[in-house]
């Protein structure tokens, strides 16, 4: 059984750091394409972030050059590394992952495999 625990969110300034971590276990790692999204009340879930299981990277152009997507395999972990945090960026953090042939995707429906979440939230 496929399961993805999300953890690292909290409450920063804007301008402030966070990590995010999403940790996995049922399946090897590795195979695992990946990806952050994220979701506010009222709005549709947003791609932010995704990392193929062979590496390539892409990313939403709202996050581009502040936010940074790496994965840990031996750890079977995948990061989020959030800096120069905006008050636009306040949501649900959810890590999603499919098995399959390599790639990157910010397309919610991609995905079959969803963690719970976890709160960011950026305020003064």
């Amino acid at each position: 059984q496929v399961q993805l625990v999300e953890s690292g969110g909290g409450s920063v300034q804007p301008g402030g750091s966070l990590r995010l971590s999403c940790a996995t276990s049922g399946y090897t790692f590795n195979n695992f394409n990946m990806a952050w999204f994220r979701r506010v009340p009222g709005k549709e879930r947003e791609g932010v972030a995704a990392i193929a299981s062979d590496g390539p990277i892409m990313y939403a152009n709202s996050v581009k050059g502040r936010f940074t997507i790496s994965r840990d395999n031996a750890k079977n972990t995948l990061y989020l590394q959030m800096n120069s945090l905006r008050p636009e960026d306040t949501a649900m953090y959810h890590c999603a992952a499919r098995v399959g042939h390599a790639f990157t995707s910010l397309v919610p429906a991609v995905y079959n495999f969803w963690g719970q979440g976890t709160q960011v939230t950026v305020s003064s």
